[in-house]
């Protein structure tokens, strides 16, 4: 006897690897402060208002005085409701009509950052935070069960940043990244052999996947006052190779069938680099302009290539594109305690269309709608709120890169809703 397909555990684990509740584009969470997300993040390398500025452009801390502390949290909450329309099992095996529920979840995303003025020209800092994740959950016995049942990532990325103040208008900045990923993925195997009387069909098997890995990159970053209300920012963080290992378990599968309930697992994948441009234009006293141009580079995965141990290695094709994002915003500053926020922005995909798209990376191009508003509690202190809505493309799945674990055509049904706190703090 011998199995029908090979199993093929890790591959869409990868697929997503980033913290959960991700909602930029792809995997990568944008969020990484609640300050910037009143403006959907429009202007994110120019306006430098407090030390969240380390992880858009480090050059920023040349703005703050003194010591500076800001940490907040995005609650994310995403919803893909998938219809079916035309689903194939692996080999013709029955699917049932289960559309899987809401395969969305609720994610928090916090972030704490310090900055140093050592001296009039030098600047120091410590970002934390989580640049990408995602979770997507569905009912056991769903369509998709075969690609995927659970998927979830949390990250931790770390990174210590210099400035330095070239004069009153030139500013430049660096930093290292260390960035550490755990997955989990989980998906039904279906289990099947060749008899003399022909296929024997089993009850599916569980397996899940659990992956831990750890990389270095490095960002760099330059702000530029053109007058003293005009100010550009443009910053870039490379990519980071993420080499990930861990053990795959397989359960319940038939004792005839002779295979392994747990092997090693290991892969390689290199994460996106980014570059930003941003623009902050004081209007008059009352209004700030703001807006942003960024590219994310998701070409460099293309493929992906796991090994399995005893189970072999598979390779996945994605082929992703580079993506863009605009975004456009607008701070009115009210008296000198509050200033009311606003921002929109378009965020494009890297999933070049419906027969590349995942169950557990259901994803697709993005408009953003934003609002918020930052509270000055004192001469030193502020905290800012922030709400967004994302409005997302409708979204058809037609993936059939893997025969082994059939075709799940039809259609998602997305949005997301973020939420965001930030405090700062000026010592």
């Amino acid at each position: 006897m011998k199995s029908v397909q090979s199993l093929r555990i890790i591959s869409a684990l990868v697929m997503g690897l980033g913290a959960t509740g991700a909602h930029a584009a792809g995997f990568q969470l944008l969020e990484q402060n609640a300050s910037g997300l009143g403006n959907a993040y429009a202007g994110s390398a120019a306006v430098a208002e407090n030390a969240s500025t380390i992880y858009y452009n480090p050059a920023g801390m040349t703005k703050l005085e003194g010591i500076n502390i800001s940490g907040g949290f995005n609650v994310i909450k995403a919803s893909f409701k998938f219809d079916n329309d035309g689903s194939a099992g692996p080999g013709g095996l029955p699917l049932g009509t289960n559309n899987g529920g809401d395969g969305g979840s609720t994610g928090v995303a916090p972030n704490l950052y310090a900055s140093w003025q050592i001296n009039p020209r030098w600047f120091a800092g410590l970002g934390i935070g989580a640049p990408f994740g995602l979770m997507t959950e569905y009912g056991d016995d769903w369509i998709g069960r075969y690609h995927s049942r659970k998927f979830e990532i949390q990250s931790i990325n770390i990174n210590p940043s210099i400035a330095y103040k070239v004069s009153d208008r030139l500013s430049i900045g660096a930093g290292l990244n260390w960035t550490y990923l755990d997955a989990e993925y989980r998906r039904a195997v279906p289990m099947a052999v060749t008899t003399p009387m022909g296929p024997m069909i089993f009850p599916d098997a569980a397996a899940q996947a659990n992956l831990r890995g750890d990389g270095w990159g490095w960002n760099v970053g330059l702000l530029y006052d053109i007058t003293p209300d005009t100010r550009i920012g443009l910053s870039y963080r490379s990519t980071t190779k993420i080499d990930a290992d861990g053990h795959t378990k397989l359960t319940d599968t038939p004792a005839a069938l002779g295979l392994p309930g747990r092997v090693d697992a290991s892969t390689s994948v290199k994460l996106p680099d980014t570059a930003i441009l941003s623009l902050s234009h004081n209007l008059n006293e009352k209004w700030q302009l703001l807006a942003d141009v960024s590219w994310t580079g998701w070409s460099s995965l293309k493929t992906l290539d796991i090994d399995n141990g005893p189970l072999g290695e598979d390779s996945l094709k994605l082929k992703f594109r580079d993506t863009w994002r605009v975004a456009l915003g607008a701070n009115y500053r009210m008296n000198p305690k509050w200033t009311l926020k606003a921002g929109v922005a378009w965020d494009q995909t890297p999933i070049r269309n419906e027969n590349y798209r995942l169950t557990s990376l259901p994803d697709n191009d993005r408009i953003w709608a934003s609002i918020g508003a930052r509270y000055n509690f004192s001469e030193h202190g502020a905290i800012d709120i922030g709400y967004a809505h994302l409005f997302v493309k409708n979204t058809d799945i037609n993936n059939t890169t893997d025969a082994a674990k059939g075709t799940v055509r039809g259609k998602y049904d997305s949005d997301a809703d973020i939420f965001g706190v930030q405090v700062s703090y000026r010592f």
